[in-house]
Formats: structure tokens, C-alpha cells, sequence
């Protein structure tokens, strides 16, 4: 009788087994070089060099870092990204959670109704930013059928605070619906053996929520949050279509200023170092995230474990 063997078979699983090789990223990895690294290092080198789009650049040493260490304006768009993103940090992340949990239940007319939300998904930046600057014209806009509401002229972009919250409410009304997305796929994950004990213990719907439901989409609020927070540091289009970093400079995002000082001062060298800065400050942002919600050391595929 042949005796079994106590050793590991080669074909026994492990944690590499049938794992595609590198091969299989290889495509994704050249794509990401060419279109991130390499662009990313062509930045680097053209931020301590002076050029205006015509001839060669000259190299001018840190010069253009001793001018953006001096900028009041750059300081002060540095601190308008960072509102922006934490307001829509706090306002979208407990809409899409909520909406995200409802869209994965089992309600009446919840497909058509999610359906309806998310068209928001299906429209480019450029187009909703054109869209609400119709809308809240103060003249033929809303604010202007309705100046007992608003009062005033009606004019929201006239201010800081009022296009600060205009532009805070347009983002949320675009990108909610794509991190509610998130959160329903999240919640239709949830084992239902949960629930069911749950139900048995006598739980009702807020304690199951609380207990069951947000702790097990923990994983899923780190990787929203991080989107959320890239995506905040680096929007553009809506500040260039609604307020074009106004009323003066009172909503100069830092990425709207890049393009004030390489698009239309022709000052490619300065430009290139606040591109930097904002990709230092999103990386860096980004990874202490990961590393204090302990995300990088999450094994398992199941949400919350």
C-alpha cells in the first residue's frame, strides 16, 4: 500500500497559485509610464526652468519655488482646495452611504428612481458647470423668478460664501451619485446571515445599520474618501465655467491659478511647480489615509474583514 505523502503538493493552493504572472500587467504598466511617469518627470524638470511656450527653457534654478513660497494667492488657493474637499468630503460622504444602502434593498420603483439619480453620471463636468451657470443666472436663472428666496440681486457667484456653496452643491450634485454606486455594490456584499442573526437578537433597522451595515462598509469608505479627496484637490472645470476663480480671487483653486500662470500668463515654469505640489500633496494625502484606516493590511475580499 502506497504511503501518502506528508509534504505540500506542488499543485496545492498557496497564496500565489493561480495567480496571472506579470505578464498580464504588463500593457497597464507601459500605458501608466508613458501617460504618468514620464509626463510627471517632464514636470518636475520644467518647474525649475523659466518658459513661456516659445523657444527652449532656460533653467532658473528654484526660482519658481521662491516665487510660489511668496505668493499670497497660491497660500490662499492652497486653503480654498482644501475646503472645497473636506465640504464635499462631509457632504457627499453620509449622502452616498445613505442612498447607496437604500439603492441595494429591495423597494418599489427602486430601479427606476436609482436610474434617475445617477443620470448626473452620464453628463461631463464641462456640461454640468454650463448647465448651473444657466440656471443661477440673476437675471434669467432661478434666483431671478425667485428674489423673495434668495434676495438681494440673486447674483450667488457674487460672493465667496455663496459661490463657495454653489460650487460645493454642483459637486456634490454631479459625483454623489457615482460614490453611491460604490456603497450599493458594498451593501449588496454584506452576508444576509448577519441580518438574520440580527433579526433573532431582536435588532431593529437603525441598530442593524449602526452595527452591521457601516462597520462593514469601512473598506469602501476609504477608497470613496480617497477618490473624493483627489478628486476635490484637482477640480478645474467647474471653477473655469462658474466663477473663473471669482469674485476676484475669492475661489482660485490651486488648480485653476496652475492655469491662470501657464495658460494665460505664459509662465510654463511656475505652472509646472504648483502641478507638483498639488501631486505631492494628493499622493501624500492619499497614503496616509491607507496607512490610518489600516486598508493596506486588509487581506481578505469581503467587505469590513
Amino acid at each position: 500500500m502506497k504511503r501518502p505523502t506528508t509534504g505540500r503538493s506542488r499543485h496545492s493552493g498557496g497564496p500565489n497559485v493561480g495567480r496571472p504572472g506579470f505578464a498580464w500587467a504588463l500593457p497597464a504598466t507601459i500605458f501608466f509610464a508613458l501617460f504618468a511617469i514620464v509626463p510627471l518627470i517632464g514636470v518636475a524638470v520644467m518647474s525649475f526652468t523659466s518658459w513661456s511656450g516659445l523657444g527652449s527653457p532656460e533653467f532658473n534654478g528654484l526660482s519658481n519655488w521662491n516665487k510660489l513660497l511668496g505668493d499670497k494667492v497660491m497660500m490662499q488657493s492652497l486653503w480654498l482646495s482644501a475646503l472645497l474637499t473636506l465640504l464635499g468630503v462631509v457632504i457627499q460622504t453620509p449622502l452616498s452611504i445613505l442612498l447607496g444602502v437604500w439603492a441595494a434593498g429591495q423597494q418599489k420603483n427602486r430601479a427606476v428612481l436609482s436610474a434617475i439619480y445617477f443620470i448626473p453620471l452620464l453628463l461631463s463636468s464641462a456640461a454640468v458647470s454650463v448647465l448651473w451657470r444657466a440656471l443661477l443666472d440673476p437675471n434669467f436663472g432661478i434666483p431671478g423668478q425667485l428674489a423673495g428666496i434668495f434676495g438681494g440681486d440673486g447674483n450667488l457667484l457674487g460672493s465667496q460664501a455663496g459661490a463657495i456653496a454653489v460650487l460645493t452643491f454642483v459637486g456634490a450634485w454631479q459625483f454623489t451619485p457615482l460614490h453611491t454606486l460604490l456603497y450599493q455594490g458594498a451593501a449588496r456584499s454584506v452576508p444576509p446571515v448577519l441580518y438574520q442573526a440580527a433579526e433573532i437578537d431582536g435588532a431593529g433597522t437603525m441598530r442593524k445599520f449602526f452595527s452591521i451595515t457601516l462597520p462593514q462598509l469601512r473598506n469602501t469608505v476609504v477608497t470613496s474618501g480617497i477618490l473624493m479627496v483627489v478628486g476635490g484637490l484637482t477640480t478645474f472645470d467647474t471653477v473655469l465655467i462658474l466663477t473663473k476663480g471669482g469674485p476676484g480671487t475669492d475661489t482660485t483653486i490651486t488648480p485653476y491659478y496652475m492655469y491662470r500662470k501657464a495658460f494665460q500668463s505664459f509662465d510654463f515654469g511656475v505652472g509646472s511647480a504648483i502641478a507638483l505640489v498639488l501631486v505631492v500633496i494628493a499622493t501624500a494625502i492619499s497614503l496616509i489615509m491607507v496607512r490610518a484606516t489600516g486598508y493596506d493590511k486588509m487581506n481578505s475580499a469581503q467587505e469590513g474583514i
